[in-house]
């Protein structure tokens, strides 16, 4: 299913890594506005063996990029936790992912859950039903996504927000003649690798 072509938007596919559940989201960006394309699940039969079950997630997600053909991908980092026999799954959930977005050529820009909250909500101890709500508000959607979703979609808008403010560094910096994609760009990569705003 091919999409129509559009210069100025830039369609950006979230990805919120789970074992038994993962969520997406996909959206549209053109300026400041962020337009809802589609949300959903990818979910795992705990019967299935590990390895199926990581097969499962990969062709899901080459599945959704087939389908709604973005430009770019975000994906939460994960964390150690206090279990770590859930962490060691839950990052093998993510590479499963990580490796199906790569695999389709796609873009993997990677966020952490504060990150993800400062940009949807304000605040990095944003709950679970506030960044829902705020997704819902951002995107204009009749109710509130599921849990899954809309951290997929957060991803998605944190990414748009991230490539907005870093496009405007690279217009300045080609205005006033310095270098593009210098210490200032690093710099602001930097502390959105580090889970930092500002």
């Amino acid at each position: 299913m091919n999409r129509p072509a559009s210069p100025q938007a830039l369609r950006i596919l979230g990805v919120d890594p789970g074992l038994q559940v993962a969520g997406f989201g996909v959206i549209d960006v053109q300026g400041a506005q962020l337009d809802y394309v589609a949300s959903g699940t990818i979910r795992t039969d705990v019967r299935q063996s590990l390895p199926e079950r990581l097969k499962v997630l990969y062709e899901g997600v080459r599945e959704v990029v087939a389908r709604y053909q973005p430009d770019a991908s975000s994906v939460e980092i994960v964390f150690v936790n206090n279990n770590p026999q859930a962490t060691l799954l839950l990052g093998q959930a993510r590479g499963a992912c990580v490796t199906a977005l790569v695999s389709a050529d796609m873009p993997v820009h990677e966020y952490t859950a504060l990150q993800l909250k400062k940009a949807v909500a304000g605040h990095g101890r944003a709950a679970k039903e506030q960044v829902q709500e705020m997704v819902m508000r951002l995107l204009r959607l009749p109710g509130l996504p599921g849990k899954d979703a809309a951290d997929a979609l957060g991803l998605a808008i944190t990414h748009a927000h991230v490539g907005a403010a870093m496009a405007r560094l690279r217009q300045a910096s080609t205005q006033t003649g310095t270098v593009v994609g210098g210490d200032a760009e690093a710099r602001l990569a930097g502390r959105y690798r580090d889970g930092r705003s500002r």
